[in-house]
């Protein structure tokens, strides 16, 4: 390999060493405004989009032992790596992918985890809420039961408060 390919492949490695995900997308018809828009709401998030040669982002999957699939390595390709939290990535992705139409910019596939995901993971990806909300269910589903108890607690002096002013009233 030449060695203008190792230094490509070694930036990559580098650009996927970023973050626990990878998304591939298909860019062909995407103008350079529309990109530069793309860019910058992922920069919101800390993603990063990069086009790729096929064959250099190929070897430096490899390199990382990603299980990118080889029928997702064809034609124009972009990555978007980069930032903490993949569901927030994914859902721009799929914002702007439906802003097109589908017809400039789509999602091909991509890795999570070392998991393989489809166009239908990433997109599954996208409709979860963001981690602040699943932290405000998770606490409000912990707090339940104690909330729970205390009414049961309460009840009985409600109840008993309620009969002696029911007495008073009369």
């Amino acid at each position: 390999m030449r060695d203008e390919k190792k230094l490509l492949a070694k930036w990559i490695c580098g650009q996927l060493d970023k973050s626990n995900y990878v998304f591939v997308t298909d860019f062909s018809r995407v103008t350079v405004k529309d990109v530069s828009e793309l860019r910058r709401e992922l920069s919101k998030e800390a993603g990063e989009f990069h086009v790729v040669k096929n064959s250099i982002l190929s070897i430096a999957a490899n390199e990382r032992l990603l299980p990118l699939p080889q029928s997702i390595l064809c034609g124009q390709n972009a990555i978007v790596v980069g930032g903490n939290n993949p569901s927030e990535i994914a859902k721009i992705i799929k914002k702007f992918h439906k802003i097109s139409n589908g017809e400039k910019f789509s999602v091909k596939g991509g890795v999570l985890d070392d998991a393989e995901l489809s166009c239908t993971d990433i997109d599954a990806l996208a409709e979860l809420p963001s981690k602040e909300v699943l932290r405000g269910q998770l606490l409000s589903m912990l707090s339940a039961p104690a909330r729970g108890c205390v009414c049961v607690l309460n009840a009985v002096p409600q109840s008993m408060l309620n009969v002696l002013q029911a007495k008073v009233g009369r």
